[in-house]
């Protein structure tokens, strides 16, 4: 395979060992990978390069992990982002999906979790639409509508008329959770399991309610008051298309 058919990633952290172990075996896993130790170097290489993904740590000096995710997005990237926490970081794993991450794992973790987590998010990626020539590609079968939105299940896509929402990757796996289970409640465990392929996380709850406040707030009027993306108190989520 050659470095045009690899994805490239940038590995963000300043653990000195922990960012030249990633980089060598991300390497050895057909990645083609940039380090950098903080995230003044990373903006650094982002201006001249551009990444498939970022993979994160949380905590570093000067400008948090965190706070570089919020400001990527505020930006405008959509570059996915895959944060590094620590598993007593609860609250920074919350903070960083709140950020408009795509995922996160818990530090210390095996490095063939993240080969596979960052697969995971690259082929959902991947089906996002590079033009608007695909445009009626679809089956009509594979579009769900609710209100004035409309969501393609074939290419992972929200819009409202002409009109195409943002959604992170995890955003998308998760409305194509609840879309294929219209009317039907799915538990946070079970959402969590479909999104991650990962049942065993002790912050699945919140996170998956973090995910579902990010959504609410790109098609519901009143996001407190969701008409479509409803509670159901004690067990899940449900999404009407009503």
């Amino acid at each position: 395979m050659s470095n045009a058919d690899q994805p490239h990633i940038l590995v963000v952290d300043d653990d000195d060992r922990l960012r030249d172990l990633l980089t060598r075996y991300l390497g050895e896993n057909g990645f083609v990978v940039s380090a950098a130790r903080d995230a003044q170097e990373a903006r650094s290489s982002m201006a001249g390069l551009q990444f498939d993904l970022i993979v994160l740590d949380v905590l570093m000096p000067g400008e948090k992990g965190v706070d570089l995710a919020r400001s990527l997005r505020a930006e405008g990237a959509t570059v996915p982002i895959l944060l590094l926490t620590a598993l007593s970081e609860t609250e920074d794993r919350i903070s960083g999906l709140e950020a408009g991450a795509d995922d996160y794992l818990a530090k210390p973790f095996e490095p063939r979790e993240l080969v596979l987590r960052i697969e995971a998010i690259l082929r959902r990626f991947a089906q996002l639409p590079e033009t608007d020539d695909a445009e009626n590609d679809s089956d009509a079968d594979d579009v769900v509508q609710f209100g004035a939105f409309q969501f393609d299940l074939t290419r992972m896509t929200l819009q409202s008329g002409d009109d195409h929402i943002y959604l992170t990757t995890a955003e998308q796996a998760l409305l194509a959770a609840l879309a294929k289970r219209r009317g039907q409640t799915t538990t946070r465990e079970q959402l969590h399991s479909l999104i991650s392929g990962n049942a065993i996380d002790p912050g699945a709850s919140r996170s998956i309610d973090v995910q579902v406040t990010r959504l609410r707030r790109k098609f519901e009027e009143d996001p407190k008051q969701p008409r479509y993306l409803q509670t159901v108190r004690g067990r899940g989520y449900v999404l009407y298309t009503d």
